[in-house]
Parts: structure tokens; C-alpha cells; sequence
């Protein structure tokens, strides 16, 4: 059965597509903007921005868009930035339980669109709190099992990292959220490289789909990612590598 490795690799793919059509560098924007917002320009001071703004040259975005959402959050540019927070909770088809985080300057209009979206693919809102129970908060960063092995992995165990677990050929270095950047730069000062690291919501448990369940989830997984308003989707289904491959590839 696959498991988060893999999807989270799939989404990766699909993100690079969106890069190129500068979709993925409009939610980074947001995302840099809103900690910048919250925590001040210095990623240096600001463990949110710092993330936000790796991120953003993780997927080659230009420094120049990088610094203009930076000066969006804290005032210094031309306009303020409005955007806000916000995490939807529902339930998609087979009853997989769906985390949709989103940042928006209009609460009103993105609850609208997500509840549509939620119903038209199968799914149903939820009220707050009605799944995110079911998923822990976690820094992941994934390594190359190919490039790595385990005993290299030890230098992010020493920086706080809390395990490491083997996934489908790749690494996941698991860590509390306010330790990603300690465990991120503890790795980059070893040499290793490694794919991504972000924060997500693992799934504490996983609801199986058969193929038909899989697709209609793909298809409401895809409509909510995109909404320009909508930055991530989390969901605890488990199908098989084949089925994966073949409905959300």
C-alpha cells in the first residue's frame, strides 16, 4: 500500500509543473507573505519565513518576487498584505478524512468555494475540529535512499529530529514542526542532500480505497489544489502503488 512518501512525491511533480505556469509561485508568494505578515521580514528572527522562503527557491521563484512578497507582509511595499490563515475540515469519498489549508483576503468567499467543491466531488464539509484529530503536525524532510543510508541520517537525530523512517526507497526525517529548521540546516551543513522538506499533517491513521473511491478522490484533490486560495491538501487514504500511479500520477 503506498504511503506518504510517495503521493507527497506526486504532488511534488505536479507542483513543478504548476511553477512553470506560475500558479505554485503565487501560493509561495502568499505563504512568504503572510509569515513575513506575522513574524516580521528576517528569516533569520522568523522560523515561518525562513521555511516559506526556502521553499520558494526550492522551486527556482526569482529573489525579486521572493522580496516583493516579503515587503507585501510587512508594509514596505506597495500594498498591504490582507491575507489570513485558514484550515477547512471534511470528508471525502470513501470517508477519507481531507485537512485543506488555505490562505485568503476573503473567508466568506473561500469557505463558499471549498464547500462547493467538497460536494460536487463526493465529499462533505465538515465543521473545525471534525478531523484534524486524525493527522499530527510534522517537519518532513525526505532523502534519497539511493544517495544516503541511515547511519548518515544520524547528524538530524543529534539537531532534534524525532525519527527516521525508510518509505518506498526514500528517507523521511521526522521532526517536530519548530525543529525543521535546526534538523534542514544540521543536514545542509553534513552535505546531504535531500528532496524537500516542508511541514504536513501526517495521517495517525489510514482509510483503504478501492480504485473507484481513489478516483473521485483524485478528482476532488485536484479541483481543490487549483483554487488560488487553497496552499495544501492533506488526506488519509492508503491504495496500492498500481492504483497511485495510475489515478493520481
Amino acid at each position: 500500500m503506498a504511503g506518504h512518501s510517495k503521493w507527497a512525491g506526486i504532488k511534488h511533480k505536479k507542483a513543478i509543473v504548476d511553477s512553470r505556469r506560475g500558479k505554485l509561485f503565487t501560493k509561495l508568494a502568499r505563504h512568504i507573505t503572510v509569515a513575513a505578515k506575522e513574524g516580521g521580514g528576517d528569516p533569520v528572527g522568523n522560523a515561518a519565513l525562513a521555511l516559506a522562503v526556502q521553499k520558494a527557491k526550492d522551486a527556482s521563484m526569482p529573489k525579486d518576487n521572493i522580496q516583493r512578497a516579503i515587503d507585501k507582509g510587512t508594509g514596505a511595499g506597495a500594498d498591504a498584505a490582507n491575507f489570513e490563515a485558514v484550515m477547512y475540515e471534511g470528508y471525502g469519498p470513501g470517508g477519507v478524512a481531507v485537512l485543506v489549508e488555505a490562505l485568503t483576503d476573503n473567508r466568506n468567499r473561500t469557505g463558499s468555494e471549498v464547500r462547493h467543491m467538497f460536494s460536487k466531488h463526493g465529499g462533505s464539509l465538515g465543521e473545525p475540529g471534525s478531523v484534524a484529530y486524525l493527522f499530527d503536525k510534522k517537519g518532513v524532510i525526505v532523502v534519497d535512499g539511493d544517495k544516503h543510508d541511515e547511519d548518515d541520517l544520524m547528524v538530524a537525530i543529534e539537531a532534534g529530529a524525532e525519527d527516521i523512517e525508510e518509505d518506498d526507497g526514500s528517507f523521511e526525517v521526522i521532526s517536530e514542526p519548530g525543529s525543521l529548521t535546526a534538523v534542514r540546516e544540521a543536514l545542509d551543513a553534513a552535505g546531504i542532500e535531500y528532496e524537500r522538506a516542508e511541514l504536513v499533517y501526517r495521517p495517525q491513521v489510514r482509510t483503504p480505497l478501492d480504485e473507484e473511491q481513489a478516483t473521485k478522490l483524485a478528482k476532488l484533490i485536484d479541483t481543490l489544489d487549483d483554487n488560488d486560495d487553497v496552499s495544501e491538501v492533506h488526506a488519509n487514504f492508503e491504495v496500492d502503488d498500481d492504483v497511485l500511479e495510475r489515478v493520481f500520477g
